[in-house]
């Protein structure tokens, strides 16, 4: 019974996150919101960035407050200079070392084709993919051997989708981006995966055209009957930063219920 109890201890040590750092951005909203606090409940200093939501930003750190969790707040414009200037104090008073980095920062425009412009075009990527490569090189002296990034994907990356052209270039960048990093990053003991989610029901799922009848449709074509939850998506996220996860490198974790298995 002891050396059970002993086993099951040191296999919960595996997913524990006391005494790390970890940054998660876009961690204030949605699937980031619920990253930000897993990560906390496992025992993580947090620091959470966010730009233009500051009652979001708000409500997650009342969370914190009431739970005795220890995440910070950085208001921080990933697409420009000044704002990774931003992040870069902050991650100086947040100490010296990231055990993690999870990138779910995203924005996009939902619009067919014709009202598609180069600006838009700009402005998708900008964020989706651009800020992703900046802020990894901004990080990197701070990951040490053993710590892990993790790019957050979606279906669109590989599949079509209505209105979601700009978008699903984006994230089929940043998939292959966080692969190529993956196979540079390995040798320093630095894991980069992707974690691709299925149809969340987030403010951002909610914005799409027809969001009603797609997330109806989605549910009828998941096996599982249902949509997956922040919540579930995030603990996918605390497992690839994870000492559990310590061989996974440049891999791409689905969490959707199924649903990308149906013809």
């Amino acid at each position: 019974m002891t050396e059970q109890m002993t086993t099951t201890a040191k296999e919960q040590d595996l997913l524990s996150f006391r005494d790390k750092r970890v940054l998660i951005a876009g961690g204030t909203r949605g699937i980031g919101k619920a990253m930000s606090l897993r990560f906390a409940r496992s025992g993580a200093k947090v620091i959470a960035n966010f730009l233009r939501n500051e009652n979001a930003a708000q409500e997650l750190r009342a969370i914190a407050d009431e739970e005795k969790l220890d995440i910070s707040l950085c208001r921080a414009d990933l697409t420009t200079d000044k704002g990774l200037e931003q992040l870069d104090r902050s991650l100086e008073e947040f100490g010296p070392q990231l055990s993690g980095l999870v990138y779910c920062a995203a924005t996009g425009i939902h619009r067919p084709l014709d009202e598609l412009t180069e600006r838009h075009f700009d402005f998708t990527l900008n964020l989706n993919v651009r800020a992703f490569f900046r802020l990894v090189k901004l990080v990197k002296p701070r990951l040490s051997s053993g710590s892990s990034i993790v790019a957050v994907s979606s279906w669109g990356a590989s599949r079509a989708l209505p209105y979601y052209s700009l978008v699903g270039a984006s994230k089929g960048a940043l998939d292959s981006l966080a692969r190529h990093l993956a196979a540079e990053l390995a040798p320093a003991g630095i894991r980069v995966n992707i974690l691709t989610a299925g149809a969340v029901l987030t403010d951002a799922w909610k914005a799409m055209p027809n969001s009603e009848a797609r997330i109806a449709e989605t549910v009828r074509r998941t096996p599982a009957g249902r949509l997956v939850t922040a919540e579930e998506v995030a603990y996918g996220a605390q497992f690839l930063c994870s000492d559990a996860a310590a061989g996974i490198v440049g891999h791409t974790l689905v969490i959707d219920g199924g649903a990308g298995i149906m013809a």
